[in-house]
């Protein structure tokens, strides 16, 4: 119930693409790109290149952003689950005004109530999802996060399959239909409880208790329990969490985290993600054939995202990431090559051949990613920042995210423009990149219990450990400052 968060996510960033190449939509909020795509010969590559209709898909990220912040508070204090019933709400007024637009401002507004309901669920979805789960299964039940929002782009490509054929109001009914997982998120949220970690935190120690029998399904829950009770009372120790992340202690979650959103989305995914059936319709395919590509895309990266919730506990993270990384680079550098071969300027289709190819790399670059960057990106920052710090890690987490989508969607439109085909190769770049940092800094987290990562990852890593070395005496001074020692001097389980 809780990861429906990401099916309402998956249903916006899926949704923009397919609306965005409806003519009854830019005729209403964008005329000059309608006429521009209609009657514009000069470059084949430039018909949606409008900082308008970006803003359309980026403003939500960059409300998401500002939200993250907010959520953070709310994660902490008044707990995961309330978190979530916040984001469902914002989710539906936003809901209200996309589909009831009748001009570009309400549009706008609608978009940014959304990126607020995505901010608060992107900041508890993941915590909530981590903390519940028994150290076994967690990266695979964290996953379900992401393969909601994978299931989300599916339906909504679906939908704008259909409603591209309703005129005049086909795009409302894809925009309107958002409000199915927006219900569906809000209802799961009055239905599931809170997680231990997060009762303990708030000082409701037996109902924390009670939930963690209830979930793990035994009486005898004492040694997690105590351990999260620990880990909260160290917690309770920082009065500044924010400040706390920039400890030497915490510097190795906090790198990681960063790059891995930064990286995240200079693989390219949300490019192709936002704009399939626009990316399809710049590279000569029909209306109906974009849109009907946007769905094998949107198909595929469901079915590669179940591959990870079934392998990522068993083979772990780093493996997924350094295969994908392979994958991702060599498909993206072929599309660049054959796109530079057969799509010029003004060309106006690809022939079939070819334009089957083109949707084949594209669908195995989807594959790689959905497997190993996409839920990955959210399950390594999730589980590995300690108690203390972990709200107001994810919360710096989703703002790297969110800033960096906000720049990717509001930038490649134009890009595509300038850069052509060599858009592919630009992202191909960066995959090399990102796989040079798994495979020298990214430490494995499988089957490691959240409250022992520090001893247990930190401190064996060849590189990150120089930064545990000061641990207990940077902890011990932190809390003088503050006026309080720990009992027993130490930080951590």
């Amino acid at each position: 119930m809780a990861a429906t968060g990401g099916l309402m996510f998956g249903y916006d960033v899926g949704i923009s693409g397919g609306v965005t190449s409806m003519d009854d939509f830019l005729i209403k909020f964008f005329p000059a790109v309608y006429r521009k795509k209609h009657a514009d010969k000069e470059s084949n590559y430039c018909k949606y290149d409008s900082q308008g209709l970006q803003l359309f898909t980026s403003s939500l990220y960059l409300a998401g952003l500002t939200a993250t912040f907010f959520a953070s508070y709310t994660t902490r204090n008044l707990g995961r689950r309330l978190t979530m019933l916040i984001a469902g709400v914002f989710f539906i007024v936003g809901v209200i005004f996309n589909g009831a637009a009748q001009n570009l401002a309400m549009l706008i507004v609608g978009r940014i109530l959304l990126g607020c309901g995505v901010g608060f669920a992107n900041q508890a979805v993941p915590l909530f999802l981590s903390e519940i789960a028994p150290t076994r299964i967690r990266g695979g039940l964290n996953i379900l996060f992401q393969l909601n929002i994978t299931i989300g782009i599916l339906f909504a490509n679906l939908i704008n399959y259909g409603a591209a054929k309703i005129h005049p109001w086909g795009w409302r009914l894809s925009l309107s239909l958002a409000g199915v997982p927006a219900v569906l998120l809000t209802l799961g949220a009055l239905f599931v409880t809170d997680t231990p970690n997060s009762l303990i935190e708030r000082g409701r120690l037996e109902e924390g208790k009670t939930v963690l029998r209830k979930i793990r399904g035994v009486e005898n829950v004492e040694p997690e329990f105590n351990e999260i009770v620990e880990a909260s009372r160290i917690a309770h120790e920082v009065k500044h969490p924010f400040r706390n992340l920039l400890m030497r202690r915490n510097r190795p979650q906090l790198v990681i985290a960063v790059l891995l959103q930064i990286f995240q989305q200079f693989t390219g995914i949300n490019a192709i993600m936002f704009y399939a059936p626009v990316l399809f319709n710049t590279l000569g395919f029909n209306s109906d054939a974009s849109l009907y590509s946007a769905v094998i895309t949107g198909a595929v990266n469901v079915l590669s995202t179940l591959v990870s919730v079934y392998s990522v506990d068993k083979v772990g993270r780093r493996l997924l990431l350094l295969e994908a990384g392979v994958q991702m680079f060599l498909s993206q550098a072929l599309v660049a090559v054959f796109l530079g071969i057969k799509v010029t300027d003004n060309s106006d289709n690809l022939s079939n051949g070819w334009a089957i190819l083109v949707v084949v790399l594209i669908c195995t670059f989807i594959s790689s990613f959905a497997w190993s960057w996409g839920p990955l990106g959210w399950l390594i920052p999730s589980e590995t920042f300690p108690l203390e710090t972990r709200s107001a890690g994810q919360s710096v987490t989703v703002c790297v995210n969110l800033l960096f989508t906000f720049v990717i969607a509001q930038s490649f439109l134009s890009m595509l423009c300038h850069m052509k085909y060599g858009i592919f190769a630009f992202f191909a770049g960066w995959v090399i990149i990102m796989s040079i940092f798994v495979l020298f800094l990214l430490p494995e987290t499988k089957n490691v219990p959240i409250e022992e990562m520090t001893e247990r990852v930190w401190k064996q890593h060849w590189y990150w450990k120089r930064f545990m070395d000061d641990d207990e005496q940077a902890f011990n001074g932190d809390t003088e400052k503050n006026g309080r020692i720990s009992p027993n001097g130490k930080n951590g389980v």
